[in-house]
């Protein structure tokens, strides 16, 4: 009997298995489905309109009327020069952010105090907050029609995304490094150049080179609203109802969309290892 009591002595100090799921994680996922179920109904999606055979007919009627693709001399020249103002408008629009984010972020991950921390963060927050189209619009007012204010309006907000993302990563760092050079001599300056920035810069360079592949597709959109490049190409033949010319500067927008994120894709690999 001592022996069967020893054994369920032994059973129960040992550790048991933790839960399948804990009450924070199934309340969390349950909310998660409510909000779900929540939104569908909220929308009043009609299904049945929406599959429908006249929105079917339609819809191939519409698909129909971009083939062929237009493919003239004169049109892939312009259509060219339109992709090379789109990749410069992604390109300077990011690295302008990249620059205008990075010194902001030092501040943003709190080390210049508190203050100047939370104030950052708020004004990082408002620039990323405010949307491409609309920065766009405000720049159209002040710079005109062009690339020139669709390159403004990209680094506006990606300054912002950036900045977060840069200031959460300088922030999350080990600190033991910069913390060694200090205490053998090295300024605050010297330290951080040498060790924070130099732990963080590969996933710095990751984020910005992600951020280039949505600008190439946000600088596309922007010139919907007259920021040059092939959107306002898109938008101009779109409204003349010249479908097989809209095609072609729709393929070029794929050809260069998929061309920079493996070129991105690429460049991320290499620069990490």
């Amino acid at each position: 009997m001592k022996h069967t009591n020893s054994n369920f002595n032994e059973y129960a100090d040992m550790p048991q298995p933790p839960a399948m799921i804990e009450l924070k994680t199934a309340l969390a996922l349950l909310a998660l489905i409510v909000l779900t179920v929540a939104s569908f109904l909220s929308v009043n999606i009609d299904w049945n309109n929406l599959f429908s055979n006249e929105a079917m007919r339609s819809s191939k009627e519409f698909l129909l009327g971009f083939a062929p693709p237009d493919l003239s001399s004169n049109l892939l020249n312009k259509v060219s020069l339109a992709t090379l103002e789109t990749l410069a408008m992604s390109a300077l629009g990011t690295a302008i952010a990249a620059a205008f984010g990075l010194a902001l972020a030092v501040p943003a991950s709190g080390r210049f105090g508190i203050i100047a921390k939370h104030g950052t963060r708020l004004f990082l927050n408002f620039f990323r907050a405010v949307p491409e189209l609309v920065w766009a619009s405000v720049m159209l007012i002040a710079a005109g029609l062009g690339p020139f204010a669709g390159t403004i309006a990209l680094a506006a907000h990606t300054s912002g995304v950036l900045g977060r993302l840069f200031a959460e990563t300088l922030e999350n760092l080990p600190k033991e490094c910069e913390s060694t050079l200090r205490i053998n001599g090295s300024s605050a300056t010297t330290a951080f150049l040498y060790a924070s920035l130099f732990q963080a810069l590969p996933q710095l360079l990751s984020y910005t080179l992600y951020r280039w592949e949505n600008n190439i597709r946000a600088a596309a959109i922007l010139g919907v609203v007259g920021a040059g490049g092939l959107g306002q190409m898109l938008k101009y033949h779109l409204s003349l109802f010249q479908m097989p010319t809209a095609a072609t500067v729709i393929i070029a927008m794929l050809i260069l969309v998929a061309m920079v994120d493996a070129l991105s894709l690429w460049m991320r690999r290499h620069l990490t290892d």
